[in-house]
């Protein structure tokens, strides 16, 4: 069947055509009453194709990575807090942070890092990406052993786009700081998300251990035809400098003729010895096994089913700055949560359009755009280069966890009536410069 046969055949498909998610069990039709519109795979308000969406944009010469998907294939948080799905499931961490022995805290550190990637919608959706300089914040003040964490991120580059943050327990002295750069490549039929970027966990009560992390890259298969699926590809991998275990995991693909989806395989070595210790295989999404190499005994090492996440929390809308993600993107959620994707769509360009002016006025003014959270990291700083931006504040882990819940709290307003800093919009790297 031709291209052109193609399209005149979507003009009048219903709005029930099969779109599939390989990360859904069970299809959920767009007409059927769901607790949240993320797990609805859907069609435009017109009945058209995520195929029409692109090619109504489509001219010869375009630049394919400026091609903007249709909203309904948005999912109603931004990067910034989608990020937040790896903090979800605090108790593995929290278990690892306590575990005395090397290798059995490096297994449950990666336990704890596979069990996140499962935290999705259940349609094929995408988070919103975040605006220059927009921040989202949030804490947890229920984890276990009446533990509590904070959150804080920022948008710290739009082309390309990079999204920093920084996340703390200061009761266990464990920190977290990362960076995540989505690089977008169509690829015909699939779009690509390469995903850039490491993250580093610091365990403060283990003596300054750090795990060195980064992510699987994001496939969104049939695009033009056939079924929409996303899947995770290419090699993840976790690294502790300290005492030289390192996890290489290999999220396959599905080959087009055999194969299956969402299968992981990989290893856990000592890079001191080269020596293999466990394999790990099963499905990201359902089963992960481990099995140790030496004695052969295979069990399971996270079952998805099983797990309970524990979600962030914000403070109300009402006192967010204007460019928080939950505000910014208020009405832009509101349309997706009510399906209304013309309005979703025109509070979206509203958004991204008071964007383009700003940055028109910054090149006008000749203003180089500077986080206000998070500052570049220094050339002498070897250990975190790959970060590139690290928060402003310094953070002595072997300080009180009063003396860091206070510090980490006036970074930026994460609690319920707190209120912005007069120094709020001076640059992060100003700020670091004057604590110096």
């Amino acid at each position: 069947m031709g291209l052109t046969s193609k399209f005149d055949k979507l003009k009048i498909l219903s709005s029930h055509d099969d779109v599939s998610s390989s990360t859904s069990k069970n299809k959920v039709n767009a007409d059927e009453t769901v607790n949240d519109t993320d797990d609805i795979d859907e069609l435009d308000n017109e009945g058209q194709s995520i195929l029409m969406g692109i090619i109504a944009q489509l001219r010869p010469g375009c630049d394919l990575s400026k091609i903007t998907l249709p909203t309904f294939i948005l999912e109603k948080k931004s990067m910034l807090e989608r990020i937040t799905n790896f903090f979800q499931i605090p108790s593995i961490l929290l278990e690892a942070n306590k575990t005395d022995d090397d290798l059995e805290r490096f297994v449950l550190m990666l336990k704890w890092y596979l069990a996140s990637f499962h935290i999705a919608p259940k349609a094929v959706k995408k988070p919103l990406n975040p605006v220059l300089g927009e921040i989202f914040a949030c804490y947890w003040d229920n984890l276990p052993g009446e533990n509590s964490a904070y959150y804080v991120s920022e948008q710290v580059s739009h082309h390309p786009p990079k999204s920093s943050f920084f996340y703390l327990v200061p009761e266990l002295k464990i920190r977290v700081d990362g960076v995540v750069i989505p690089k977008s490549k169509f690829l015909g039929n699939s779009s690509a998300a390469i995903m850039e970027g490491w993250g580093h966990v610091t365990l403060g009560e283990r003596g300054d251990e750090v795990y060195i992390m980064n992510q699987p890259n994001v496939y969104c298969r049939g695009i033009l035809f056939g079924k929409l699926k996303t899947e995770l590809g290419d090699h993840m991998y976790v690294k502790c400098p300290k005492t030289g275990f390192e996890a290489d995991i290999d999220f396959k693909t599905k080959g087009f003729i055999s194969g299956t989806y969402d299968a992981i395989e990989g290893v856990i070595k000592n890079t001191k010895t080269s020596e293999v210790l466990y394999n790990i295989s099963g499905k990201w999404n359902e089963i992960i096994d481990i099995k140790n190499a030496n004695t052969g005994e295979k069990k399971v090492l996270f079952d998805t089913s099983l797990a309970t996440n524990i979600k962030p929390k914000v403070r109300p809308i009402s006192e967010q700055w204007e460019y928080e993600s939950r505000r910014l993107w208020e009405p832009t959620l509101k349309g997706l949560s009510k399906r209304d994707h013309e309005l979703a769509t025109e509070e979206k360009f509203k958004v991204e359009n008071e964007q383009r002016i700003q940055a028109k006025k910054r090149a006008e003014l000749g203003v180089e755009f500077h986080p206000r959270l998070f500052r570049a990291a220094k050339d002498l700083e070897q250990d975190i280069k790959d970060l590139e931006y690290v928060i402003y504040k310094d953070f002595d882990l072997n300080d009180s966890s009063e003396t860091l819940t206070n510090s980490v709290l006036n970074i930026f307003p994460i609690l319920p009536g707190q209120k912005l800093h007069d120094n709020f919009d001076m640059p992060g790297f100003k700020k670091q410069e004057q604590t110096d």
